[in-house]
């Protein structure tokens, strides 16, 4: 049974989180960005079913990244480009083999490059909105994402015009807005009706990269959280209009630390994972994980690609990160996730600064702790002292491995002390559960 089957992918009750009728929808993407532009369909069908088998559900791509500049005299240009029907024939099978597998394709029609350019004017976006709804009016497995790693107010009357367009078409079908690196939509589009969650880019640079002098700084007046990604998701669950928010873009694993030079350290696996568990604990409904070769599909290793990257995609299928990605979303699903909250409060200890932060978020049944630096924490217990019986575990990220640390049933606190691995990652995740919720892992 595909998710849909239970009903329209939509926001729930609490306007915090997704879910299937009454089903709950994690969200857990991958970013193939140019995967209909640079794959064969046979490329295509290898990387989904990888991707599914690693228990994402979620693909973002975007039809058009670029524009041909030479185009010949006489030509129509962009409006040629939209009507090449062998392409369109590819982004249809694509979308079908999708749904078969059970997977969500968030769409960006156009990047935000072009979409702000000259090419593009707000005549054109409604034309081409009007082609992509009514060709895809029908799919059950797409998702309508604007923008594409821009600011909201580069391009904003077209971005609202292609938004309302495609929203006329299917108006229950979720729609988003992918905005620029250490962004978040709700900047721009908070009280557009078109937009139905947030997204935002924490993006790829250190606390200390704030201002790299290149064409990613940030404009005045912007907040600016450093790799705190966890503050997104505050910023938008403070507004008064509630929605859900995912971080659609952080760090690429096997890209330069701020992008631009590979001589800087390269983002690793345990680094996709930190900013995983700090946004999803934080409240966020779900996560996006990228890798630097596969969201450009880089083929030709023996060519420098863009941003550093060193790695075949098809080699990059197989990295570390994509593979820890499932474990966090089966951790959530474990639980009533959508009537969770952040009760950081629960830290007896007070709450720690930057890497050492204890993300803790906790429902009637369960408490999640995510502790990146393996550091020792204290923790109220007093909320759970009544139930039934209350057992403590260690899940190891890396391997989604629960590992026994004892019973907890009535104590006031607990002491954390996290073992030390040998491998030099100490993230760990400290787990209470309670048999009142049938929460023990199998």
């Amino acid at each position: 049974m595909n998710y849909w089957d239970h009903g329209e992918l939509s926001v729930s009750g609490n306007k915090k989180y997704l879910q299937n009728g009454e089903v709950p929808f994690f969200w857990m993407g991958d970013t193939a960005w140019l995967l209909t532009q640079t794959c064969s369909l046979e490329e295509c069908a290898l990387y989904l079913r990888n991707r599914k088998e690693k228990g994402f559900n979620v693909i973002q791509i975007d039809f058009f990244h670029s524009y041909k500049e030479d185009r010949k005299e006489g030509d129509e240009g962009w409006d040629k480009d939209i009507r090449n029907p062998e392409y369109w024939e590819l982004c249809d099978r694509v979308i079908d083999m999708a749904e078969d597998m059970g997977l969500y394709i968030a769409v960006l029609p156009v990047w935000g490059s072009i979409a702000k350019s000259e090419i593009m004017d707000e005549e054109k976006m409604v034309r081409y909105g009007r082609f992509l709804g009514a060709r895809y009016q029908e799919k059950k497995n797409l998702i309508w994402v604007i923008g594409g790693d821009v600011r909201g107010d580069a391009a904003y009357p077209r971005f609202c015009a292609l938004g309302r367009t495609l929203k006329e078409y299917n108006p229950s079908r979720l729609m988003s807005f992918h905005p620029f690196g250490r962004t978040s939509s709700d900047q721009w589009f908070a009280e557009e009706p078109w937009m139905d969650f947030h997204m935002f880019q924490s993006g790829h640079r250190r606390y200390d990269q704030v201002t790299l002098g290149r064409w990613d700084d940030k404009g005045q007046g912007d907040n600016t959280y450093g790799e705190d990604n966890w503050r997104y998701v505050d910023q938008v669950h403070s507004r008064a209009d509630v929605k859900p928010v995912v971080d659609a873009e952080p760090s690429y694993e096997g890209i330069p630390h701020g992008l631009h030079d590979p001589r800087e350290p390269y983002w690793e696996d345990c680094d996709v994972r930190r900013y995983g568990y700090w946004s999803v604990f934080q409240g966020a409904c779900g996560y996006t994980y990228g890798h630097n070769a596969i969201m450009q599909f880089h083929s030709d290793i023996s060519k420098p690609g863009a941003f550093g990257v060193r790695e075949h995609w098809m080699d990059a299928l197989h990295q570390e990160g994509s593979c820890q990605m499932r474990h966090l979303r089966s951790l959530m699903e474990r639980v009533d996730f959508v009537h969770g909250t952040p009760r950081e409060e629960l830290l007896l200890c007070g709450q720690k600064e930057r890497y050492h932060r204890i993300s803790v978020f906790a429902g009637k049944n369960y408490i999640y702790c995510y502790d990146y630096m393996g550091d020792m924490f204290i923790l109220d217990l007093k909320d759970y002292r009544d139930k039934k019986k209350l057992s403590g575990y260690w899940f190891e990220p890396v391997s989604g491995t629960f590992s026994y640390m004892g019973d907890l049933t009535g104590m006031k606190e607990i002491t954390v002390r996290p073992p030390r691995k040998a491998s030099g990652q100490n993230d760990w995740v400290f787990v209470v559960f309670s048999e009142d919720g049938s929460c023990f892992p199998c």
